[in-house]
């Protein structure tokens, strides 16, 4: 639980869910469902609810919802983008450029964003965290 999350019991389940629906966006966070209602984003738990206002209805506006509520996603995303083309264009430029080197670049190149792409998103989401 965040810090911004309100911890509501099942027992209120009837009352919260009434007219919420259930949804993909968003981290689940080892929730078993998930559910919007307008900012509201509600995670059920097998014992409990924990619920927090997004500042953007990411199903009304994905970009923004990620530059306001998940500005980690989008350092993730960014920097395996970045950081791949960069391994990628320099594993390629310092190779004799045959059919065989553009394929390990470009593998190397995944591979590399993704990591790279991965350890973003744990740093910024640590940042955000604290």
């Amino acid at each position: 639980m965040t810090w911004d999350e309100i911890e509501v019991p099942k027992e209120l389940r009837p009352f919260m869910l009434e007219k919420a629906e259930e949804t993909l966006l968003g981290h689940k966070n080892g929730s078993i469902k998930q559910y919007r209602y307008g900012n509201l984003h509600i995670r059920e738990y097998s014992d409990k609810y924990l619920v927090h206002m997004d500042k953007i209805d990411p199903r009304k506006n994905p970009l923004g919802h990620l530059a306001l509520d998940a500005p980690e996603v989008l350092v993730g995303l960014a920097s395996g983008a970045f950081g791949g083309a960069k391994v990628a264009s320099y594993l390629y430029k310092n190779s004799k450029k045959t059919k065989k080197d553009r394929q390990v670049s470009a593998a190397a190149g995944v591979i590399s964003s993704l990591v790279i792409g991965y350890v973003g998103y744990k740093l910024a989401k640590k940042i955000k965290n604290e």
